[in-house]
């Protein structure tokens, strides 16, 4: 198909002129009417090559860039995912080697019939053996692995976890009483939206109808204008609070000392660690602790009754 050909211009009837006028007047240039057809379907054809040049190399340029640009995020990913398996490569490789390690003193103990503990958190259980024979298994809660942190210019932290390795029965308690920590108060006084005041001898807080809140022997009292002495009856979730501040009790303190959270028994392993009963059996099975390891106070009971003091006790 040929390009058409541009209709002509009307043609324009020459001026008259003089001799002399036509021979200064110099030579016009030809009119694009008297140019070939074939001159005039070569001038758009030529554009249209230019453009389709030019176009072909844009598109050659901006493919090359997106390919530059694929390659450095493969380059990138790959880079990624060799760190991301080499994290996961020590993370297990530090679990593997915790566990074999314990493994190794638990075979240890196998071989020489001593009873043990073997306590699994990423499973929330518990195993009481001697040599191959599981003589008591149970589900336990251990740490949450929670966080707390203090507000103010302490900034005070916490990690509630179950410490692993190996630990040791260090005694057997009866009706043992919890001796609450700071974080506990701290934790209470942020759930509650109140401030902490730590309450030491000597000190008075002015409390309602005219008393004040102080220590007198082992008890945080109210005291009344008339000499009356009334000690707090505390309990988890029961703190002694005045007004819009909750009072941290001393140490030694019968208001330091809860009662019946643990259970009937406790097996102290150290550091204020233990494994113990609950006064909240659904968090057992959980990840739900501050650090110790919970059973069901009936489990307790048994395990108690069967577990020498000197048991090693295997945490993975």
């Amino acid at each position: 198909m040929t390009d058409p050909v541009p209709p002509q211009p009307p043609s324009v009837p020459p001026r008259p002129t003089t001799p002399a006028a036509t021979a200064a007047a110099p030579a016009a240039p030809a009119s694009p009417a008297s140019a070939p057809a074939s001159a005039l379907r070569l001038v758009p054809l030529g554009l249209a090559v230019v453009a389709l040049g030019a176009g072909s190399g844009w598109l050659w340029s901006e493919n090359a860039r997106l390919g530059v640009e694929r390659d450095r995020e493969r380059v990138a990913l790959a880079e990624d995912s060799t760190r991301l398996r080499d994290v996961l490569t020590v993370a297990r490789g530090v679990s593997d080697s915790l566990k074999a390690l314990l493994d190794g003193r638990a075979a240890r103990d196998s071989a020489s019939n001593t009873p043990f503990i073997v306590i699994s958190i990423a499973d929330n259980r518990l195993w009481y053996r001697r040599g191959r024979e599981v003589l008591f298994e149970t589900r336990v809660a251990t740490g949450s692995g929670k966080y707390l942190e203090k507000q103010g210019a302490t900034g005070e932290q916490w990690k509630f976890e179950t410490p692993r390795g190996r630990l040791v029965v260090q005694r057997k308690d009866v009706e043992p009483a919890w001796v609450p920590p700071d974080w506990h108060f701290v934790e209470a006084a942020q759930k509650k939206k109140l401030e902490l005041l730590r309450l030491q001898p000597g000190m008075t807080v002015p409390a309602p109808n005219g008393g004040i809140v102080t220590i007198s022997g082992n008890n945080v009292v109210t005291r009344y204008p008339d000499g009356r002495e009334v000690p707090f009856e505390v309990k988890d979730g029961q703190e002694i609070r005045v007004g819009n501040k909750l009072i941290v009790p001393p140490f030694g303190t019968n208001q330091r000392r809860y009662l019946g959270v643990l259970g009937a028994n406790r097996l102290y392993l150290g550091d204020g660690y233990g494994i113990h009963g609950t006064d909240n059996p659904s968090s057992i099975g959980r990840s739900a602790s501050h650090g110790c390891i919970r059973v069901r106070n009936e489990d307790i009971e048994t395990l108690f009754r069967i577990v020498p003091v000197g048991t090693p006790v295997y945490v993975y």
